[in-house]
């Protein structure tokens, strides 16, 4: 007996909270939070205290807590988007760090099949190697997580993620452990940048994570699978900066 697959719903909604936090590159919370992917992390949790149980170890994925930044080294301006599904307290972050005001805006968006939008996103690039090597324990297969440093492997990633045609399983046939972002587009066409590396210095320290900068177009073709990406974000390093998706409707 055969069945036939689930047909993706036509709409689905996202709702979230946006903040957009304009730090003083000169201040030492921003300098420092630039220079250390932890203080980084710590910056953004600190608007997001009393939700979840003390040292819960997913708090951030509770909370669905994601995040961008930018430095503009000419204008010394930190720029942090942060996204969250509960509302922030940014008191914590001191006044005297602060370039502009906070501002934090709700987002309430019906995505639906066919909906085109440009969007940008900072991504992990990561992909697992595998090789046979001697250990302390006997000859074995060994992973080490390699992250891609090149726009073209950067784009061949994210192209691995796009949806070819509408109702596509969410998995792709060649890598089943691949979960497509429910939209299609032209990877050829998508800008990318390779950003430099963060480098851990306490915790991990010696660990990198490499970072690409991707902009293009995006159609949805599967807006429930569209709105799980744009909720919990792509890749990985989401603690550290990646996998969020900002998008924006495309003009006519």
């Amino acid at each position: 007996m055969t069945t036939t697959p689930a047909r993706p719903a036509s709409v689905a909604r996202f709702v979230s909270c946006h903040s957009v936090l304009h730090l003083d590159a000169r201040h030492p919370l921003a300098r420092q939070a630039v220079l250390d992917p932890h203080i980084m992390h710590r910056t953004v949790m600190s608007g997001f205290h009393g939700w979840t149980e003390p040292n819960s170890s997913d708090a951030r994925a509770q909370m669905g807590v994601l995040n961008v930044w930018d430095i503009d080294l000419r204008a010394d301006r930190l720029v942090l988007v942060v996204q969250s599904r509960v509302q922030p307290d940014w008191s914590a972050v001191p006044s005297a760090a602060l370039a502009e005001d906070i501002v934090t805006l709700p987002v309430d968006l019906s995505v639906r099949a066919g909906d085109t939008f440009t969007f940008r996103t900072v991504l992990n690039p990561a992909r697992d190697r595998q090789s046979w090597q001697n250990t302390p324990e006997g000859p074995r297969f060994v992973t080490r997580r390699l992250a891609d440093t090149t726009p073209a492997h950067a784009r061949t990633w994210f192209a691995e993620r796009l949806d070819p045609t509408p109702g596509t399983p969410t998995s792709t046939p060649r890598r089943p452990t691949v979960r497509r972002i429910g939209a299609q587009g032209d990877a050829s066409a998508m800008a990318v940048r390779i950003l430099p590396k963060l480098t851990f210095h306490n915790r991990h320290r010696g660990a990198k994570v490499g970072r690409a900068d991707i902009r293009g177009t995006l159609k949805v073709t599967d807006p429930t699978t569209f709105v799980t990406t744009l909720t919990e974000g792509l890749g990985r390093a989401r603690a550290y900066g990646c996998g969020l998706l900002l998008i924006r409707e495309a003009g006519p």
